[in-house]
């Protein structure tokens, strides 16, 4: 895939099927659209581009907004890359951007700069100032521009209709498993191996400490999840649990994210670790004792390898 920065001053692209969006996390939903948009191109002999915003378009429109991602810039990069697209045009949403009229945008933008013959559109997508025009608007203006505008359909699985939305919910729910059958991959937060408070290591259960790089990245809810963990620059998962939450047992305040890589020895710190959340195992509890805590963490390791050995069976 080629990544195209879009300016003003840009030549026109050659002719293309195009599909625009924000695309949170490149779920399953996402992929559904594009794959349309991919077909589609690959029909009328056009190059398939998808067509996405540095920025979270209504941190543009509403400064107070404070958005939760699913997908960094960079894994959002990386996502968009496997979808068989051959452009990916970056686009940065600033206030004039806003201002267009879906009219305007479809004129200028799309057919004036980047060539779009064929615009694939979500079921629920909607762009321009204020959002103020649906589909049938679309189909006029493409009508008039030159551009055919074509509905994809949404997407169910296990009778959910696949949205970034939905699946924010379901992360904030520490429902990461529904999570994962919609992103259609677990869903994984990337973060650098900072000093801790050494607790685990002390109970025989040494913890990387995790600060996750980017301040929009979506933390699931408070509780202990059995994970995948890797370096970033090594491919081998090795299995995990994961707590999430402010270690009330230690009389703890802030948030922290602690990884406990089973059966493994080494130094972390300050490297760069990959932590895909598979499972969530419990909430996060306070115990009365560390006895009971350590008792409690044997018991989630055993889990947690459990689900990993079942899950090799089944396939």
């Amino acid at each position: 895939m080629r990544k195209i920065e879009y300016s003003h001053n840009m030549q026109q692209l050659p002719p293309c099927a195009a599909t625009v969006g924000f695309f949170d996390g490149v779920h399953l939903g996402h992929r559904h659209v594009i794959s349309q948009m991919v077909d589609e191109a690959h029909r009328r002999g056009l190059q398939a581009t998808v067509v996405t915003f540095a920025q979270h378009p209504r941190q543009v429109v509403d400064s107070s907004f404070t958005p939760q991602l699913l997908t960094t810039p960079e894994e959002k990069a990386v996502a968009l890359a496997s979808t068989g697209a051959d452009n990916c045009v970056v686009m940065d949403f600033t206030p004039e951007m806003a201002a267009l009229t879906a009219h305007d945008f479809m004129k200028e933008v799309l057919a004036g700069k980047l060539g779009v013959r064929c615009l694939i559109t979500g079921y629920d997508n909607r762009f321009g100032h204020n959002r103020e025009d649906g589909f049938e608007q679309y189909v006029a203006y493409g009508q008039e521009i030159g551009i055919d505008v074509v509905q994809s359909t949404p997407l169910t699985t296990d009778g959910i209709t696949v949205s970034s939305s939905a699946i924010r919910r379901m992360l904030l729910d520490g429902d990461v498993d529904t999570a994962a059958l919609c992103l259609g991959r677990p869903y994984t937060l990337v973060g650098r191996v900072v000093e801790g408070f050494q607790q685990g290591r002390r109970l025989g259960f040494p913890t990387a400490n995790l600060r996750i790089e980017s301040p929009y990245k979506l933390v699931p809810a408070p509780g202990v999840y059995a994970a995948k963990a890797r370096l970033v620059n090594s491919m081998e998962m090795k299995r995990a649990v994961v707590n999430i939450g402010v270690r009330p047992t230690f009389h703890g305040h802030t948030m922290s994210i602690e990884t406990h890589i089973i059966n493994y020895e080494g130094n972390l710190y300050d490297q760069r670790l990959v932590v895909a959340l598979a499972h969530r195992l419990r909430d996060e509890q306070k115990f009365d004792s560390t006895g009971a805590l350590v008792a409690q963490m044997r018991q989630d390791v055993r889990t947690a390898n459990s689900l990993f050995e079942k899950e090799k069976t089944e396939i």
